[in-house]
């Protein structure tokens, strides 16, 4: 199989629309990481996806959606805190977890009752659901594990012979998978995967705001998760990844003694010249919270590509979009974290 790269074009969308609607997996741009997508309802499209990606059956997919209305069909029911969310951050990174109805198979919940449903805001994703007519199931378009894709190249890489086409919608803003919420109660909202929706927005809307202790924690096998992201390990590049916490000073004093043949560090922008001046080597991924989101991914990649063996990422803090950064990081890390201000290292 060859696969095509498509253009935001109204021909090129119709094409990969055509190839929704016939069962086919296709490349779709949003604006948080590149998406597998396929027609959510269809059993045998889903099961492309989970082939395609080498993805564990029980880890359930994301619907989207192109209007708010195409929400209801999916659901048993929608209470009002949740409408009240989707008014306010929808087109946008929010997934939903509701009850779902029977028009979602339970292959695309990974055998779950309930389903996560989110309205992308990328223009190109919104036009291709709404041009195939269906909602449309999108995990990352990566190998199940590696890092997510935030541009077509970066999905090519992975999925090059797997699918039938890609549509190449540009870099991705946000850089990260979306926020994904659980309602507990009728004024409770729990978060199970960080995002650029942050606990402290969802504060505006939900009276109470907690944060799963999976997402900075390890989830036992065997455990039942109602969320991507939230079980296997994810997000990793070929290298060996460790996450290293601790200020700049602490930092730079810690990859001084690891700057082997193989060793990298992933720094803020600021350390870098410092870094290089030291004889380390370095990518930066960022300024800000919302930066190094952005860039995270996409420097993994980079660093593969310069032969890391390993590669020591300094810890973003975790308020804001800084909680899921790190959320990412510890995942690529398979919990390899070292505190340098304390000395203390190992698997969390």
């Amino acid at each position: 199989m060859t696969t095509e790269m498509l253009h935001f074009t109204p021909e090129e969308i119709a094409r990969a629309a055509d190839l929704l609607r016939q069962g086919e997996t296709v490349g779709m741009p949003t604006e948080t990481v590149y998406g597998l997508a396929c027609d959510a309802g269809n059993p045998s499209a889903v099961k492309k996806v989970f082939a395609a990606k080498g993805r564990p059956a029980d880890n359930p997919l994301i619907v989207h959606i192109a209007d708010i209305a195409d929400w209801k069909p999916l659901v048993k029911e929608i209470p009002p805190l949740a409408m009240r969310l989707a008014e306010r951050f929808w087109p946008g990174p929010l997934t939903i977890i509701l009850p779902r109805s029977e028009a979602v198979p339970a292959i695309t919940a990974g055998g779950l009752d309930t389903v996560g449903v989110r309205f992308p805001a990328h223009p190109a994703a919104q036009a291709l659901i709404r041009a195939a007519g269906v909602p449309v199931a999108a995990p990352s378009g990566n190998r199940s594990g590696s890092p997510s894709p935030t541009t077509a190249a970066h999905m090519l890489a992975d999925m090059d012979g797997r699918i039938p086409a890609i549509l190449d919608g540009g870099s991705c803003i946000c850089g990260v998978e979306s926020t994904v919420i659980l309602l507990d109660d009728a004024e409770s909202v729990r978060v199970l995967r960080p995002g650029f929706v942050t606990p402290e927005q969802l504060q505006t809307v939900a009276a109470h705001v907690t944060v799963d202790p999976a997402v900075l924690a390890r989830v036992e096998p065997g455990t039942v998760v109602r969320s991507p992201g939230m079980k296997y390990r994810h997000y990793a590049p070929n290298a060996q990844v460790t996450l290293v916490e601790g200020d700049q000073a602490h930092f730079l004093a810690f990859m001084a003694s690891h700057r082997e043949a193989g060793e990298f560090a992933l720094c803020f922008d600021a350390d870098e010249p410092l870094c290089k001046a030291a004889g380390i080597r370095c990518l930066p991924y960022g300024d800000t919270d919302e930066a190094r989101a952005a860039a995270f991914f996409s420097r993994l990649r980079e660093l593969d590509d310069a032969g890391a063996a390993h590669v020591y990422v300094r810890a973003p803090h975790t308020d804001g979009v800084g909680l899921a950064v790190f959320n990412r990081l510890l995942r690529a890390a398979g919990y390899d974290i070292v505190s340098t201000e304390s000395s203390e290292e190992g698997e969390w």
